[in-house]
């Protein structure tokens, strides 16, 4: 891999990774940062993970938690994706990446600017193509889905999940409370309606559906009211668990096609 070839994507969970994944097997070292205390829910395909875990693997390909610039070098040169703690991303000062992602989906622009590499790109709503970043990738699920967008934004959000097994809202796991989340189940566990997935102190979080937790915050973590904790899959499919979703690896093609037709058109792509 050519280290002067490095993209750095701003966040690690399920999108992210997805983008990350397809980046690297195409040939792109990749960085990947991330917050003190992630909170992605697909945790098995999040390479997230790493910050609580140390390492993680998502379909054959490697990521490692880093704690220095020095050991971000090291886990590129083992052929491996390095994710760090660094919530400023700060780590663009330090490396000059051919490019930058936006893939925190925090549905507003929390710092990233044009200025933070030759292309930068963003991942959904709340990123003005043209003004923050240069192209902005659709996320929402439906006919545009990894669109580019050159100027102006991606749709707004629903607030409503995508429909899987003619489930949308019921599939979703939301804190009823605020506090510690205490698990009761395990990733990849089929569930039943009703039962008991997690506990927030004394409040019962209970499925609404039939199906397989296919998503489950960290245990242990701090969580709001009213926060997506985790996901039931009425298909009740153990790959879905641990695979990369339709949805991220259309995003992903996006943000391929966005660095290709960039470097392409600049007439400097891996010079």
């Amino acid at each position: 891999m050519n280290i002067h070839h490095i993209i750095i994507i701003k966040g690690a969970g399920d999108l992210a990774t997805g983008v990350a994944h397809k980046l690297f097997r195409s040939g792109f070292p990749i960085i990947m940062t991330e917050i003190k205390d992630p909170t992605c829910v697909r945790r098995n395909v999040s390479f997230a993970n790493c910050i609580y875990e140390g390492k993680c693997e998502v379909e054959g390909i490697r990521a490692k938690k880093a704690n220095n610039y020095e050991e971000v070098l090291e886990i590129i040169s083992q052929n491996s994706i390095p994710v760090i703690i660094d919530k400023e991303c700060n780590i663009k000062d330090y490396v000059r990446p051919l490019a930058l992602v936006d893939a925190i989906l925090a549905k507003t622009n929390t710092g990233t600017t044009r200025a933070d590499a030759p292309l930068v790109i963003g991942l959904g709503p709340g990123l003005e193509a043209g003004t923050d970043v240069d192209i902005v990738i659709e996320t929402n699920r439906g006919h545009n889905l990894g669109r580019l967008i050159f100027e102006g934004y991606a749709e707004t959000d629903t607030g409503v999940p995508g429909e899987i097994g003619g489930y949308t809202l019921d599939r979703v796991l939301r804190t009823p409370a605020a506090g510690i989340i205490q698990s009761c189940k395990q990733l990849g566990e089929s569930v039943k309606k009703g039962e008991v997935i997690a506990l927030i102190g004394e409040v019962e979080v209970r499925a609404a559906i039939d199906g397989i937790i296919k998503g489950l915050i960290h245990n242990q973590s701090e969580v709001e009211k009213g926060m997506k904790i985790g996901d039931i899959d009425p298909r009740i499919n153990i790959k879905t668990v641990n695979t990369i979703s339709e949805k991220a690896r259309c995003i992903a093609g996006g943000v391929l096609e966005a660095i290709m037709i960039y470097y392409t058109k600049e007439n400097n792509f891996l010079k």
